[in-house]
């Protein structure tokens, strides 16, 4: 049977049946996930039974994987494997995260709308969700097609956005929140890297706005202007009609397009409420920045 494929909307979000990830997939089913992928950015596969190496498995097919960004940190302890990221709100000990927490108060940048790894040098490409526990009320998640919303720009700001560079960084985010605890690995191994604003998506040749939380200033731009141009394009990409929001099942696997979406977690009683959720996250083939033929400005880092 072939896989099935149901749109949400006529170019934005799909849900993905008569597939088994947990199974080894032929060439034609990884072949029509992708094609689905470039025309939607964001796929839905209900009622997937994964461990964590099937997660990994499956998101292999889309190019390699990143490790978490944050392993650097010696002193801190995961629970799963370095390829994956916990979205939970649990500590080491399995136990529901304490209010002043240092990483629940870190987690609290995932409700601000932002892309994966756009503050790294080579960004991500795709993210892969995996949900084991919900919460019963509140912990969805937003999406934002990039692509509908740059083309809905007017072509005078279209113009004034072409080959502009924006600086990300995790600090940029995380200072939107009050969180500015980080410790001195994560000072020295995050600095800010240049990312364009516009991108073009290679396999369907649309053009995408490229923002997020982490891009704090324009290079080029005096500060105040770049950080109103940045919080427009920001406001103007997530009205309403350019969100999809998503309320979890167990055992759902999304995946989304970091190249063309911004994406938002929404809140829970996360101090009442368990939440497990595993992501593995492909990396993109380079520096937007290179991608698009834009030399990377003095002082970015690789």
């Amino acid at each position: 049977m072939a896989i099935a494929i149901f749109p949400m909307t006529s170019g934005f979000v799909a849900e993905v049946g008569d597939v088994d990830l947990s199974q080894p997939l032929t060439p034609l089913e990884v072949d029509a996930i992708k094609q689905a992928f470039w025309d939607y950015a964001v796929l839905i596969f209900p009622a997937q039974n994964l461990t964590e190496e099937q997660h990994l498995v499956f998101a292999r097919h889309f190019g390699p994987l990143e490790t978490n960004p944050l392993s650097f940190n010696k002193d801190e302890k995961f629970r799963l494997l370095p390829e994956l990221i916990d979205i939970s709100n649990f500590n080491e000990k399995n136990e529901i995260w304490e209010e002043q927490s240092r990483n629940r108060l870190f987690n609290l940048g995932n409700q601000i709308w932002h892309t994966d790894s756009s503050f790294k040098y080579l960004p991500a490409r795709a993210s892969l969700l995996y949900a084991l526990t919900v919460a019963p009320i509140g912990g969805h998640t937003e999406f934002a097609d990039l692509r509908a919303a740059y083309e809905a720009l007017s072509e005078d700001l279209k113009q004034r956005l072409n080959g502009l560079v924006a600086e990300h960084a995790l600090a940029y985010s995380r200072a939107k929140i009050g969180f500015d605890d980080f410790t001195e690995a994560e000072r020295t191994k995050l600095p800010p890297v240049s990312q364009v604003v516009v991108r073009t998506i290679p396999e369907n040749r649309r053009k995408s706005l490229y923002i997020a939380s982490h891009a704090g200033r324009i290079l080029g731009m005096p500060e105040k202007q770049s950080r109103i141009l940045i919080d427009d394009l920001i406001a103007h990409a997530t009205q309403r009609q350019f969100v999809y929001t998503h309320r979890w099942r167990v055992h759902d696997l999304v995946m989304w397009d970091n190249r063309c979406t911004m994406h938002r977690g929404t809140g829970f009683d996360d101090l009442r409420w368990t939440r497990q959720m595993h992501r593995a996250t492909v990396s993109d083939i380079a520096n937007t920045c290179e991608q698009e033929g834009i030399a990377v400005p003095k002082g970015s880092f690789t």
